[in-house]
C-alpha cells in the first residue's frame, strides 16, 4: 500500500470514527437530559451523564484529529516501479515498431504473409511461458526463425519497391528475385504457423495428461456448489416450517384475512 492509499485510508477512518462517538454522545446526552428529571438524580443518572460527556470529548478529538489531517496535503500519487515501468516501456517500443513495419509493408505483396506472421508471433508470445522441457526448444527455434523470417520480408518488400526504378533489362532479373524471395517468405510464415499450432497442441496436451481426466479445482467448484444448494434448499425448508407452525405469523395471517 502507497503512503497516498494510507493517507486517504486513514482520513475515512477518522471521519468514521468522530461520526460514531457524535452520535453516541448526542444519544448519551439526550437520555441524560430526559431520564435525570423524569426518575431525579441518583448513581444511575450520574453514569448516563459520564458516559455523555466521555462521548463527547472522544468525538471532539477524533473530530480535532481529523481536521488536522485533512489540513496535511496528501502525498504524491507513486510512480510505477522500475521493472514495471521499463516493461511497459518495452511493450509499447515494440508495438511502435511493428505498426512501423506494417506501415512500410501496406501496398507489398507480402503484406498478408506479413500480418499472419504477426499474428503467429504473438501466439507464440501466449505460450512461450507455458512451454517447459522440450517445449523450451522450440520457443528459441521460432524466435530465431521469426528474426529470419522479418529480416527476408524487409529485403523482398525492398525488392518490390527497387521494380518500378530499374532500367526493362534490369526489371525482369528484380521480378525473378522478388517472386523467389516472397515463395520464400511465404512458406516460411506456413512452417511458422506450423510450429506455433504444434506448440498449441503441446500445451494442451500437457494440461490434460489424461483424455478423462478433470483438474482438482473443478471437482471443488462442483462440491462448493453442491454444499450452497444443499444449504440454501435447507434455509428454505426451515423457513416453510416455520411459517407453517408459527402460531404469531398464523394469527398475523388470519387477522390480515
Amino acid at each position: 500500500m502507497d503512503e497516498r492509499t494510507r493517507y486517504f485510508r486513514q482520513l475515512k477512518r477518522l471521519r468514521g470514527s468522530a461520526r460514531r462517538w457524535s452520535v453516541l454522545g448526542g444519544g448519551l446526552t439526550a437520555a441524560a437530559a430526559v431520564l435525570t428529571p423524569y426518575a431525579g438524580i441518583g448513581i444511575a443518572d450520574a453514569a448516563w451523564a459520564a458516559a455523555a460527556g466521555g462521548s463527547a470529548v472522544l468525538a471532539w478529538w477524533r473530530w480535532s484529529d481529523h481536521r488536522e489531517l485533512a489540513a496535511t496535503p496528501a502525498p504524491p500519487p507513486s510512480l510505477p516501479e522500475p521493472g514495471i515501468t521499463k516493461a511497459l516501456g518495452r511493450s509499447v517500443l515494440h508495438e511502435v515498431r511493428r505498426q512501423k513495419n506494417r506501415y512500410a509493408l501496406r501496398h507489398s505483396m507480402i503484406a498478408d504473409s506479413w500480418d499472419r506472421l504477426d499474428r503467429a508471433s504473438q501466439t507464440m508470445s501466449g505460450l512461450a511461458g507455458r512451454l517447459t522441457g522440450e517445449g523450451e526448444t522450440a520457443v528459441l527455434e521460432a524466435a530465431t526463425a521469426e528474426g529470419w523470417l522479418r529480416d527476408l520480408g524487409q529485403r523482398a518488400a525492398s525488392v518490390e519497391r527497387a521494380i518500378p526504378l530499374g532500367r526493362e533489362n534490369q526489371r525482369d532479373a528484380l521480378v525473378r528475385s522478388h517472386t523467389v524471395l516472397a515463395e520464400q517468405f511465404t512458406e516460411g510464415v506456413l512452417a511458422y504457423e506450423t510450429l506455433v499450432a504444434a506448440a498449441a497442441s503441446y500445451v494442451a496436451e500437457d494440461g490434460h495428461p489424461v483424455a478423462e481426466s478433470r483438474h482438482p479445482a473443478y471437482f471443488s467448484l462442483i462440491e462448493a456448489a453442491d454444499r450452497l444448494r444443499g444449504i440454501a434448499e435447507g434455509l428454505a425448508e426451515l423457513r416453510d416450517t416455520t411459517a407453517r407452525f408459527n402460531p404469531a405469523s398464523a394469527g398475523s395471517a388470519d387477522t390480515s384475512k
